[in-house]
């Protein structure tokens, strides 16, 4: 028998509260050619595909303000910035620290922010402002080799992003089948703050600007 420590009892009430949100999931796959060629553009400065897919993700956001927000107390709070919480395993547990402002920064500073935050998630070094303010959260498990899954919302959010690895996978063109880099988007959706139709639009924006980054300019 293990007693529950301090951090585990609070992602179990978290945990509970979420599945107790009226909840829906959508998934779609985008071609990640383009997004994994700026990635080996900026390999030095140490970017990776999260640090891509948190300030692609803060852009779409704030295109489709609905999914950047809280359902709480009856109210649904629209944020005009984007704060990405990064899910982390660590062995205490499962951290969500929290990037702010992802739309205002390059990927360069997002890479180096998202470093040092995750390097302090991981040796137990977390302040409690790290943890606090998020409006939308991604959970990565692609690193692990899974393709798909599904991710616990993080209440108050509204949404959390669901990634999977990217995978080499036939794709038709012009009759015929090519591999392509793909990678698994799910968004699990508090459906009390956010409509499908609402959804399917952020995420089809996600996916056009991993398939190609330029439009985020």
């Amino acid at each position: 028998m293990q007693k529950l420590t301090s951090l585990r009892r609070t992602i179990a009430r978290r945990l509970t509260e979420a599945w107790q949100a009226p909840v829906f999931q959508i998934s779609m796959s985008a071609d990640m050619t383009r997004s994994l060629a700026l990635r080996e553009r900026l390999r030095d400065e140490k970017v990776t595909v999260t640090d891509v897919l948190t300030k692609l993700s803060a852009i779409a956001l704030l295109r489709h303000r609905e999914v950047n927000s809280h359902f709480a107390d009856d109210e649904i709070r629209i944020f005009p910035s984007a704060h990405i919480g990064l899910a982390v395993a660590t062995e205490r547990g499962l951290l969500v620290p929290v990037l702010r402002e992802c739309e205002r920064k390059s990927l360069v500073q997002l890479a180096a922010e998202r470093g040092e935050l995750v390097g302090r998630a991981r040796e137990g070094k977390l302040a409690q402002q790290d943890l606090e303010g998020g409006t939308f959260t991604i959970s990565n498990l692609g690193m692990y080799g899974v393709e798909q899954f599904i991710a616990v919302l993080n209440p108050p959010q509204a949404a959390i992003l669901a990634v999977g690895a990217i995978e080499e996978r036939p794709v038709a063109q012009d009759g015929e089948l090519i591999a392509r880099p793909l990678m698994s988007l799910t968004l699990t959706c508090d459906h009390r703050a956010i409509d499908g139709a609402k959804a399917s639009e952020f995420l089809r924006e996600l996916k056009t600007l991993l398939e190609e980054p330029g439009l985020a300019l």
